[in-house]
């Protein structure tokens, strides 16, 4: 191996283009490049116009999924940094629309541990896209590290509540 370091490739170099669309539990901004790379909940702001189809197609989603009319994203997403990330963001993606699961439910069906799921729930870089929000902790006790915490995720099982058919 040579002590040269390598360069970033140039489209690495450049930060990624982003949208945001105010919703009911704050401003939603998404950020991409030829896929989402995360997604974040801030207390307020403007909205940002989508410049390209697939931040069109975020915030229609987006938009979509808070007007009650959508219960699943298409949209590509940035892969996880390990195939164990994939599995566990995979186990909060298949919990149903209008669901919950505990830490523990989740990561039973896919062979991990509750503190693993926690984790990725935690560092979830795609909330509300990868629903982080329906895993819920056994004691009762409501944990969730985007917008204003557990008052955000309480709004979203109540919403989902009130959309499922």
């Amino acid at each position: 191996m040579s002590g040269r370091a390598t360069r970033p490739s140039v489209a690495g170099m450049y930060a990624p283009d982003h949208a945001a669309l105010a919703t009911p539990i704050g401003l939603v901004r998404v950020h991409a490049r030829d896929r989402l790379e995360s997604v974040t909940i801030v207390p307020d702001g403007e909205e940002v116009a989508a410049a390209t189809a697939l931040l069109r197609a975020a915030l229609e989603q987006l938009s979509d999924y808070f007007a009650g009319h959508r219960t699943a994203f298409d949209l590509p997403l940035a892969p996880s940094a390990t195939p164990r990330g994939e599995a566990l963001r995979a186990a909060m993606a298949a919990i149903p629309f209008g669901e919950t699961r505990t830490y523990g439910e989740a990561a039973h069906r896919i062979g991990s541990s509750p503190r693993a799921l926690g984790g990725a729930c935690r560092r979830n870089p795609f909330p509300v896209i990868i629903p982080c929000h329906r895993v819920i902790s056994a004691s009762g006790a409501q944990f969730y590290s985007a917008g204003a915490g557990p008052s955000t995720k309480a709004w979203l099982l109540a919403h989902e509540r009130q959309h499922r058919s």
